[in-house]
């Protein structure tokens, strides 16, 4: 049982190496052309929001994102510069040096005279607002660069996604089963 191993080894080595490979038989195979990687647009909207979208060939969402990325630093710098504003006036009013008054610039045409411990609850209220709205400003923006690396993502995913001419939406009449009942129905296929 061995040698027929041996000699059928033998023998298969020997008529594969008896075969010729000639031109007319052999397929001339074009170079496969790289598949898009959403890894690749993942990592490239992570280090610069946009560029994941340049990959994907989204060149409309570039200005989109940027126009974003200012309009949550502006509110970043507003709500800031009135959490400091406030921050100071609030100190200055409850530190009770005379020599600190910042808090009279925002008392408007005398609004608050005669009501300090309203006025400092107000200063007081309008500095926690304004820290708040400054922090979940903060948190939107971290969002928004969340929502720009999972958009690169899945547009790169849907990048090959064929989508052709040829959808069609059918309605066939057919048979309907209900509670052993044979009825006229209609049926609807979809094709891809």
């Amino acid at each position: 049982m061995k040698t027929v191993f041996i000699i059928l080894f033998f023998l298969t080595g020997f008529v594969a190496s008896a075969q010729r490979i000639s031109a007319a038989d052999s397929v001339v195979v074009a170079p496969e052309k790289p598949a898009h990687s959403p890894r690749k647009a993942t990592i490239y909207s992570a280090v610069l929001p946009g560029m994941g979208q340049v990959y994907n060939k989204k060149y409309w969402k570039v200005p989109l994102i940027y126009i974003g990325f200012g309009a949550f630093g502006y509110f970043i710098d507003w709500n800031n510069d009135q959490y400091v504003l406030y921050r100071q006036a609030y100190a200055d009013i409850v530190d009770d040096d005379p020599n600190t008054n910042s808090f009279e610039e925002l008392n408007f045409e005398g609004r608050w005279d005669g009501q300090r411990q309203q006025f400092t609850t107000a200063l007081q209220r309008a500095k926690d607002n304004s820290r708040r709205n400054r922090d979940l400003v903060i948190i939107s923006t971290a969002a928004f660069y969340a929502i720009n690396i999972i958009d690169a993502s899945v547009d790169a995913h849907l990048f090959g996604f064929d989508i052709s001419d040829d959808l069609t939406f059918k309605w066939v009449p057919g048979p309907v089963y209900c509670l052993d009942q044979k009825l006229v129905g209609i049926h609807c296929r979809i094709r891809f």
